[in-house]
């Protein structure tokens, strides 16, 4: 019996992987989402916002602290009218606080 050692990304492995297939599409998306957004959210807010899960119509972000979401939710009607001008169909965006250790 002969094994093939090819060296593989995780990434190429999720992608064929069917179990994975679907969760790697909703990770990519998640961030096309964050940098479609990008441009309405301040700067300074910026590198502590990441892209979060999807589940269905609700898209969540994932911030540094309780300002950062206080701040994103006032953008959040704006962030929603956007992303449905760019076909994505987002009812609502739910924040999480995660803290930095």
């Amino acid at each position: 019996m002969r094994y093939s050692h090819q060296t593989v990304t995780a990434l190429k492995a999720a992608e064929d992987a069917p179990s994975l297939k679907r969760l790697t599409a909703l990770v990519k998306d998640s961030a096309q989402r964050l940098k479609a957004v990008e441009p309405l959210i301040p700067a300074t807010l910026r590198p502590h916002i990441k892209a979060g899960p999807i589940d269905g119509d609700v898209w969540c972000l994932l911030v540094e602290s309780s300002a950062a979401s206080a701040k994103l939710r006032q953008l959040a009607p704006a962030l929603l009218a956007h992303l449905r001008t760019k076909g994505w169909q987002v009812t609502s965006i739910r924040l999480k606080v995660q803290l930095k250790n």
